[in-house]
């Protein structure tokens, strides 16, 4: 995460812009009787301390009601919200109150330290005197040695997001009821999750944090394992025009590396965008952290949507790690359970009389 309040002196220009024009929408909101209310994400922690996740935006709407966009909204609403630049965010854990702050962006991404025990847990975040919204994080269990880092776009949802103009059209344009589950994931997910106890699950994407309410609406009415989500904020950055979605999950990965150096993450991805050379590289930087590379090939019509080509895939055994290959949830489950992460789906004969 960028820091909380950095000085805009020394950056370039866009992004000066990019400031400027929030500040006067932020004026004009709060004239206009706009009250700081926080959308709330699930984040994640250990038994020590917990990564709060959330966006403190300006709403029209009574301090305390509001629980992110509206059901069914298209996109493009997501990202008209005024975010308010540098609030001060109190969480409230167990009783204790920590303040932290949020980015020029309205982003709330800090570690607080926290005792609380393995699961999910509901802490409050409020900004600027609201009430309390709830928010979800779950907890790993310190012994934990398994989990699994998801990507979203064209992995667990059909989105073809790499070719700009049908990306434009999913983000800002399509009801979230359109959008489609990538076939058996949800199926082969929950198989995972049931035979490894609950592991922890992180979904990590390069969409924006603004679409972070509808893609959690999506995960649960799909029937995906809760679980975090590592998104990117929105526009540009003190030093580019746009933010780099291959940095963001190189740096999220590397992080989940040292906040949790048991684990041996199974990493799911598509070969439709960058997924593979990110995961080698952490394959070769971390061989410990990776149990097994899951890579779903698009079908030839999702491939040249998402502007990929056909390119040889990686060793089937990289790096002492194994690489799975599969078009949807069924072949991956036949291809974990030859690795062994996976037992058998012994279907039981059907009685006829």
């Amino acid at each position: 995460m960028e820091d909380a309040n950095p000085s805009p002196v020394d950056w370039h220009r866009p992004a000066r812009v990019d400031l400027a024009i929030g500040r006067w929408r932020e004026t004009r909101a709060r004239k206009a009787g706009y009250r700081a209310s926080v959308i709330p994400y699930a984040g994640y922690g250990s038994s020590e301390w917990i990564r709060v996740l959330g966006r403190v935006i300006l709403t029209r709407e009574p301090a305390g009601q509001r629980r992110g966009e509206p059901t069914g909204a298209r996109g493009w609403r997501s990202f008209t919200s005024v975010p308010v630049a540098g609030a001060e965010v109190v969480v409230e854990v167990g009783g204790a109150r920590q303040q932290v702050q949020a980015d020029h962006s309205g982003i709330v991404d800090a570690v607080v330290p926290a005792s609380l025990s393995p699961g999910w847990h509901t802490i409050g975040i409020s900004a600027e005197g609201s009430e309390a919204v709830p928010a979800k994080v779950m907890v790993v269990d310190p012994e934990e040695e398994f989990g699994i880092v998801s990507d979203i776009d064209d992995t667990v949802m059909v989105t073809a997001l790499p070719r700009p103009l049908l990306a434009a059209w999913h983000t800002f344009v399509v009801n979230e009821h359109a959008r489609a589950t990538t076939p058996g994931m949800p199926v082969l997910y929950e198989r995972l999750t049931t035979r490894h106890g609950d592991p922890p699950v992180i979904y990590l994407s390069t969409g924006a944090w603004n679409v972070a309410p509808t893609l959690t609406r999506f995960l649960s009415r799909n029937l995906y394992p809760p679980g975090a989500l590592l998104l990117t904020d929105w526009g540009p950055t003190a030093d580019r025009w746009f933010r780099s979605g291959r940095e963001h999950k190189r740096a999220s990965l590397e992080r989940l590396a040292r906040e949790f150096p048991k684990i041996s993450w199974l990493l799911v991805g598509d070969d439709g965008q960058h997924d593979e050379s990110i995961y080698t590289d952490f394959v070769e930087s971390h061989p410990r952290n990776v149990r097994c590379v899951c890579i779903r090939q698009l079908t030839p019509g999702e491939a040249v949507l998402a502007g990929s080509s056909l390119r040889p895939h990686p060793a089937a055994d990289h790096a002492g790690v194994p690489w799975l290959y599969a078009s949807d949830g069924a072949g991956f489950a036949e291809e974990l359970e030859r690795v062994g992460l996976l037992e058998p789906d012994v279907q039981q004969p059907e009685v006829t009389s």
